[in-house]
């Protein structure tokens, strides 16, 4: 499609569990060096600042971990993303762990606020959790669940804090007070590891979820359609790539929560061009890589490359 693109570099992973995801832009960045590609060259980019210090700080609120930092970090990222965008560019977003997605979504509707958006979430993980009903308290399980707006109280396990219910209700209104996304409007492929407390939320709402057999069964073409289908009254469409939807098995473990059973990267390739092809898509993103965690050297983060290189054809 030959729009501009200008990358997004957020190199943080304050809202994972596991340490590492904030070298995987650079993971990326050598594996197309290897490979002798030119592509960080083609683009104009932006950093972003992080808060990956905070790590070193007590951590208080247990359902909602460095939830003060996360939220900030979220604002910065919305911030570069509306900005990236009302400039006239396509935010091509390469970040740490997932929690940034909340920033992202909330820079992409700022930019758009009278448009209806529609989120394709590409991952193993629904992330529909919040601190209410976190079993880990780390944030990258809840960006969905923040841009949805729904707290999901009939599901709660945990006796949240006043303080972090506080910082909860900012980050849920990053950008623009109330849901950035309505429940319908959330499409995914490859969801497989989820708690209780989303996979009420995944019937409350009727998301669709594209498991890994039923795209082989009936065909990633079929499935694409059937998800542009489902957004067809959306303006403008968000794309998350969290690399834990591929096959770990067949792949990597580098990334923090390995799933077995996932995609192969030309069936993620696949999935992601035939989105981008509608000519709804406003950013894309793409994230989860941890170099730390690879046990086969450079594997995720080549392969991460092989996928960023090819879809971005389509852009």
């Amino acid at each position: 499609m030959d729009r501009k693109i200008k990358l997004v570099k957020n190199r943080s992973d304050i809202g994972a569990g596991t340490r590492g995801a904030d070298m995987g832009i650079d993971a990326i960045e050598i594996a197309a060096i290897n490979e002798g590609s030119d592509y960080f060259n083609r683009y104009p980019f932006v950093d972003v600042d992080t808060h990956n210090e905070s790590i070193y700080n007590m951590v208080k609120e247990s359902f909602a971990k460095r939830i003060k930092h996360v939220y900030e970090q979220c604002q910065r990222v919305r911030q570069v993303t509306e900005e990236v965008i009302n400039d006239g560019y396509f935010p091509l977003v390469l970040a740490g762990d997932h929690s940034s997605a909340l920033g992202t979504i909330s820079g992409v509707k700022a930019a758009h606020p009278e448009k209806r958006m529609g989120v394709v979430w590409i991952d193993a993980h629904a992330d529909l959790h919040s601190p209410f009903t976190s079993p880990s308290g780390n944030i990258h399980g809840m960006p969905l669940g923040a841009a949805m707006y729904d707290d999901n109280l009939d599901c709660q396990v945990n006796n949240v804090s006043e303080g972090t219910q506080r910082f909860w209700n900012k980050i849920k209104n990053i950008g623009k007070d109330g849901p950035k996304v309505k429940g319908e409007d959330i499409v995914m492929f490859g969801v497989r590891d989820t708690e209780e407390p989303e996979e009420k939320q995944i019937a409350k709402y009727g998301i669709k979820n594209f498991m890994v057999h039923e795209v082989r069964y009936r065909g990633i073409e079929t499935c694409v359609k059937e998800c542009l289908d489902q957004l067809s009254a959306c303006d403008i469409i968000y794309i998350s790539f969290d690399v834990d939807s591929l096959d770990c098995d067949l792949i990597s473990y580098g990334t923090g929560t390995p799933v077995a059973k996932g995609f192969d990267p030309d069936e993620i390739i696949a999935i992601i061009s035939g989105i981008l092809n509608s000519g709804k898509v406003e950013c894309l993103e793409i994230v989860e890589v941890n170099p730390l965690l690879d046990k086969k050297g450079n594997k995720m983060a080549e392969t991460a490359f092989q996928i960023l290189e090819e879809v971005t054809k389509s852009i």
